[in-house]
C-alpha cells in the first residue's frame, strides 16, 4: 500500500476533532487541575492554526508522503526486505515512537532547540488545548526529522500514517486535564504514557521538566532512566519566570523563542 485515500485523511481528521471534544467536556466536568481558559485557550489554538499553515506552505511531502516517495524509489531499510504488512506496520509504531522520544529529550537538553521547545511549556495551564501549543518553527523542524526518519528506515505508509493517527490521540490524552481512576492509572502507565504522568513533564521544576518525555509508549523513559513517577513537591504547572498572564498572549508566544 503506497497511498491513503483521501476519505481516510478525512476520518482521521474527524476522529481526532472527535477526542478533541470529549476530552474538553470531560475537563469541564472533572478537572484535575485549575487551569485557566478565554485568551489562553484562544492562543493556544491559534498557534495550532499558524502551525498547520506553516508545515503545509514549507514542507511539500509530509510524513505519508515522504512514506510513499521512499517505497516508489526504494530508499530505506525495511525497502530492501519483504516484511509482512503487520510487521512493517508494528516497526514503524515502535520506531518513530522511539525517534521522537529522543527528539523530545534533544529539545531540553540542546539550547536553541529548547529556546523554541519552551513556548510549549510557558503554559501556566495543562489541558487538552496545551497539545496544540508549539511554536511553528519547532513544527517545521519537527517534521523535517520524522520525514527524514521514515525515507532512512524505508518506513510503510499505512505504518506512517497509522503511526501519525495515534500518536496525535495520544498527544491529546498525554495532555487532558483529568485523571485516570487509580485502580486504572498503574497498569495503563505500565504501558502507555497517561496525563498523570506526563503532567510532572509540564512541572515548573526543572528537575521534572527533564523527565517523562515519552508520548506514547512509557517505556522508553523506563529503559533510558528519564522516568519519574511522582513529582517533586507541589506541582505547578508552566516555567517559574513566565507565572504570569503574558504566556496567554499570541504575540508574546511567537516571539518567546528570540527574547534574551
Amino acid at each position: 500500500m503506497n497511498s491513503v485515500s483521501p476519505q481516510a485523511e478525512w476520518l482521521a481528521l474527524g476522529a481526532m476533532a472527535a477526542v478533541f471534544a470529549l476530552f474538553a467536556v470531560i475537563e469541564l466536568a472533572r478537572p484535575a487541575t485549575t487551569a485557566p481558559r478565554g485568551g489562553r485557550w484562544v492562543t493556544n489554538l491559534a498557534l495550532f492554526a499558524i502551525d498547520t499553515l506553516a508545515v503545509r506552505l514549507l514542507v511539500p511531502l509530509l510524513m505519508v508522503g515522504a512514506a510513499a516517495l521512499a517505497a516508489e524509489k526504494g530508499w530505506g531499510l525495511l525497502n530492501q526486505f519483504a516484511l509482512p504488512a503487520w510487521a512493517g506496520i508494528l516497526l514503524a509504531i515502535l520506531a518513530l515512537d522511539l525517534a521522537l522520544y529522543f527528539q523530545h529529550w534533544a529539545t531540553h537538553r540542546v539550547p536553541l532547540l529548547w529556546r523554541l521547545h519552551k513556548v510549549h511549556h510557558s503554559d501556566p495551564g495543562f489541558d487538552v488545548t496545551t497539545a496544540a501549543r508549539f511554536h511553528p518553527f519547532e513544527i517545521v523542524l519537527s517534521m523535517g526529522y520524522k520525514m527524514a526518519v521514515v525515507v532512512a528506515l524505508g518506513l510503510p505508509v499505512l505504518g506512517v500514517f497509522l503511526f501519525e493517527l495515534v500518536f496525535n490521540l495520544a498527544t491529546l490524552f498525554t495532555h487532558a486535564n483529568f485523571a485516570l481512576p487509580r485502580a486504572l492509572e498503574r497498569p495503563v502507565r505500565a504501558l502507555l504514557v497517561t496525563p498523570s504522568m506526563h503532567r510532572i513533564h509540564h512541572s515548573a521544576i526543572r528537575q521534572d521538566t527533564d523527565s517523562n518525555y515519552g508520548t506514547l509508549l512509557s517505556g522508553w523513559d523506563r529503559l533510558f532512566g528519564t522516568y519519574t513517577r511522582e513529582a517533586e513537591g507541589r506541582l505547578t504547572i508552566g516555567l517559574g519566570e513566565y507565572q504570569d498572564t503574558r504566556p496567554h498572549k499570541l504575540g508574546w508566544s511567537l516571539l518567546l523563542p528570540f527574547r534574551k
